[in-house]
């Protein structure tokens, strides 16, 4: 629970283009991921490269924690060749 905290009280401490950057992929990832939109192959793409997007963000942020950073880059690069993937099903 206090990890939690502490992740809520550092996202609201971050400059505003970041709190939307974060935001903005995260809806996007969860919308483009729903079922109603499951049929498309783009909307699938878009949604993990959102996804990437989030992880990439995060992953520069954390810089300074050498594991953190380096699964979320792992995160990064699997998101980006699922997107791949995604498109040429």
């Amino acid at each position: 629970m206090h990890r939690i905290k502490f992740m809520i009280k550092q996202f609201l401490k971050e400059p505003l283009w970041f709190k939307i950057l974060i935001s903005a992929t995260l809806l996007i990832s969860i919308v483009f991921s729903s079922s109603f939109l499951s049929n498309n192959a783009y909307f699938q793409s878009c949604s993990k490269l959102a996804a990437a997007i989030f992880f990439c963000a995060y992953a520069i942020k954390f810089r300074r924690n050498l594991v953190t950073s380096v699964i979320l880059f792992t995160s990064t690069v699997i998101c980006i060749f699922l997107s791949i993937l995604a498109i040429y099903k």
